[in-house]
């Protein structure tokens, strides 16, 4: 079998993250074009080898975004997916040619179910097709990645043939994913193994691996591939993705920084950055992260059991198997109240893994203090709703100034409303079936539009009837979703907040594909 020389002591792991990408496409997971910018900007800082940054001829924004990322990122390598045909390649080289570190990335479908259901196909017109992509993407860029998209449920004689074809015609990263999450560790690995003993000229090409978690093994899977010879893996920040999702980035870095004794690799990423791309990844698509998630989990270094707790207390080894302040998290808590001073509040961000300017520190301070007048306790995750509430409302055209509500058993439910439209106050009173709806009427009322309110959710972040609020609302328009989310310690307040970041981002969208439109206040 044909091996890599390690360039060190331990074989590097090159980290492709394809979380604007593949995690994007999750249903209501749409990034507006500055929170791409936001993401792409901390996955280069913690030093992500390649970021895939859209898929450009699917929208004039993806192929948007995929610009702005490529001129935008200092280090890793920039890459756009492409499908088989010819203008998917030319659209992707378009897009990524003002990247310092270019790549193409084009895919096509070889298992028999796809080849025959999809494509409608024969095994050697997708040959043909596979050749023909991959010389014309090496004809824009140096640097091509081919993938076999449902590689895992392919024949291996027709997967052998594809793979050596491919390099041939100039790809230099062959990537068999599994797309649907159907393969097993063991299965996966030896997948692997076979491909690179059979393929002549498989030591041309550095080999990838892309696994979905449909039967929760993506990131074992994914180890499983690099054990088989592979040398990059393909994943995303809090594992999104499509259906199950991806593999998670940060279970796969930790794995391996964990158990290096097993894993003898390594990667470029800084751990202690993990947390805080986390948050923002969850801030920015809405999606919340599951309490017992590993690595990230609210709940992933925090110990209840009294027998837990006194293990802990005295040796930290006995319950944590890595340190928290590994993945940018400190275990130490303070209680936070009223009377804490900004040092303390600082301090404490830190600790939650957030990183804010002088200005975003005292706007943060400002209202801690106002929720620490109205709370008893002041949790941690109070703190992160109200920094990540104003982190993903940074960027809104339109702002909540005020809402008063009246509701009860006489009715009729009523809500008066001031909104800030880019600097201009507008005020209206609506009426509705409940106070909530009487608040999303106040707003249509403001800002007409036409889009269906598709989800509407309450959650306290904490115990107790004076916990905050935190809403999500998502809402259906031009054929797309908007997710927003908002938290306030009125539900009611927090449902405006919600609603209007959704809003937002549709008005957003409309407006980048449609300057015309002009100002929200003018409308």
């Amino acid at each position: 079998m044909t091996t890599t020389t390690p360039t060190s002591a331990k074989d590097r792991v090159v980290i492709f993250d394809t979380t604007l990408r593949d995690g994007e496409q999750c249903p209501g997971a749409t990034m507006t074009l500055e929170e791409k910018l936001q993401v792409a900007d901390v996955l280069d800082e913690m030093g992500v080898d390649i970021i895939e940054a859209g898929f450009p001829i699917a929208s004039i924004g993806d192929f948007e975004a995929v610009v702005a990322v490529a001129q935008r990122v200092k280090n890793a390598v920039v890459t756009g997916l492409a499908r088989a045909g010819m203008n998917d390649i030319d659209r992707a080289g378009e897009a990524v040619r003002h990247a310092r570190r270019p790549r193409i990335h084009t895919f096509l479908s070889t298992s028999p179910v796809h080849m025959k259901h999809k494509l409608q196909k024969s095994p050697d017109e997708v040959l043909a097709m596979v050749v023909a992509s991959v010389t014309r993407a090496r004809n824009l860029v140096d640097d091509v990645e081919w993938s076999a998209e449902d590689g895992t449920r392919t024949e291996h004689d027709f997967l052998c043939r594809c793979v050596e074809a491919a390099i041939k015609a100039g790809a230099t990263t062959i990537n068999i994913p599994d797309t649907v999450g159907y393969t097993a560790p063991h299965e996966y690995k030896a997948l692997f193994e076979m491909v690179r003993a059979r393929v002549p000229n498989a030591d041309k090409a550095v080999f990838s691996v892309h696994c979905h978690n449909d039967l929760g093994m993506a990131v074992a899977n994914s180890i499983a591939g690099v054990e088989g010879g592979a040398r990059q893996i393909e994943c995303t920040i809090n594992g999104i993705g499509e259906r199950a999702g991806n593999a998670a980035l940060e279970e796969i870095v930790m794995a391996i920084k964990t158990r290096n004794d097993i894993f003898p690799y390594e990667t470029g990423i800084d751990t202690k950055m993990l947390t805080r791309a986390s948050k923002l990844v969850s801030t920015v698509t809405s999606f919340p992260v599951q309490y017992n998630k590993a690595i990230v989990g609210r709940n992933a270094f925090a110990h209840e059991s009294g027998i837990h707790q006194d293990g802990m207390l005295k040796n930290t080894q006995t319950y944590e198997i890595m340190t928290p302040d590994s993945v940018g998290v400190k275990s130490t808590s303070l209680v936070m109240g009223k009377h804490s001073g900004r040092n303390a509040f600082k301090d404490k961000l830190k600790h939650l893994g957030y990183q804010l300017s002088d200005n975003q520190l005292e706007d943060a301070f400002v209202r801690f203090k106002e929720l620490a007048d109205r709370k008893k306790v002041i949790y941690d995750e109070d703190i992160e709703a109200l920094v990540d509430e104003k982190i993903a409302h940074s960027q809104d055209r339109m702002k909540v100034m005020s809402l008063l509500v009246v509701a009860g058993t006489m009715g009729p439910q009523a809500a008066t409303l001031t909104l800030d439209l880019d600097g201009v106050h507008k005020t209206v009173q609506a009426s509705g079936n409940g106070p909530v709806d009487a608040v999303f009427n106040a707003i249509k009322a403001i800002v007409p539009h036409e889009a269906v309110l598709e989800l509407y959710q309450v959650h306290a972040v904490t115990q107790g009837t004076d916990a905050q609020a935190e809403v999500s609302v998502r809402l259906q328009a031009d054929g797309n979703t908007f997710t927003g989310k908002g938290a306030d310690p009125d539900t009611l307040v927090s449902s405006a907040k919600a609603y209007l970041s959704a809003l937002n981002k549709l008005i957003a969208k409309r407006e980048r594909l449609h300057p015309q439109h002009g100002t929200v206040a003018a409308e």
